[in-house]
């Protein structure tokens, strides 16, 4: 298998989308960088006759990431195609991964949006919220894992055609594995985030983050295998032909 036009539109799509929601996140945590060590400009104000001076931290923007990103995802997905010359398995999950990473920025960006309208980041409130961010992100990880790294390849042949599994059964069979993968998503975020008191200083909202990307790591694993062995277990290798 080889990098196509697809793979190009499809890495520059979402790596983009990603870009911009990590950007917009990072900016919300107030986490930002600072080049060449604390660089600081002063600036005098002055009240009447008294002037006092006040420190602002000079940073770098996040905005790079929405041209860095879509950079990676080619990358990433090429890097997958090279080593699935030795192992087949690389060939789709160098694009599943891509998937999941822009998976875990739908998830997030949907998930601190509820926590900067609430200002809730605990809590009951919190796993409620995990589910809804986890939810809008399972239809984004369907339609791209569908048309994108499982797709089922059409031959280049007329007038056979490609047996392709019931949309339906494709679709209950991935909501299936999905509430499963929710599961332990949602129950290892919330255990981070209830269980664990804030480590190394982290605010509310930034453990809250923390919670969402140690449970996106499990997640990643067990929703790997189940689409793969379950759900799309037909698309990409060869398939029946029939007149």
């Amino acid at each position: 298998m080889s990098f196509t036009k697809k793979d190009l539109w499809f890495s520059i799509f979402t790596g983009a989308g990603t870009g911009l929601i990590a950007w917009r996140i990072l900016n919300f945590l107030d986490i930002f960088v600072y080049p060449f060590g604390a660089r600081f400009t002063q600036y005098d104000n002055c009240y009447g006759a008294v002037c006092t001076n006040t420190i602002y931290p000079t940073y770098i923007s996040w905005g790079w990431l929405v041209f860095i990103i879509p950079i990676l995802w080619i990358l990433g997905v090429n890097l997958g195609y090279f080593l699935g010359k030795w192992v087949g398995f690389f060939n789709q999950f160098g694009k599943f991964a891509v998937i999941g990473f822009t998976n875990a920025a739908v998830d997030f960006g949907v998930l601190n949006s509820l926590i900067a309208a609430t200002g809730i980041a605990t809590g009951s409130y919190y796993s409620f919220f995990k589910m809804i961010s986890f939810l809008v992100a399972l239809i984004n990880s369907y339609l791209l894992n569908k048309y994108w790294a499982f797709a089922v390849p059409v031959p280049d042949v007329a007038p056979q055609r490609v047996e392709r599994p019931s949309s339906r059964l494709e679709f209950t069979k991935f909501a299936g594995v999905a509430i499963v993968v929710a599961l332990i998503n949602v129950g290892v975020a919330s255990y981070v985030v209830n269980s664990i008191d804030p480590l190394f200083g982290f605010t509310p909202a930034v453990w809250a983050n923390v919670g969402a990307i140690i449970g996106s790591a499990f997640a990643l694993i067990f929703s790997f295998i189940g689409f793969k062995v379950l759900v799309f277990r037909s698309n990409g290798s060869i398939q029946k032909i029939s007149a």
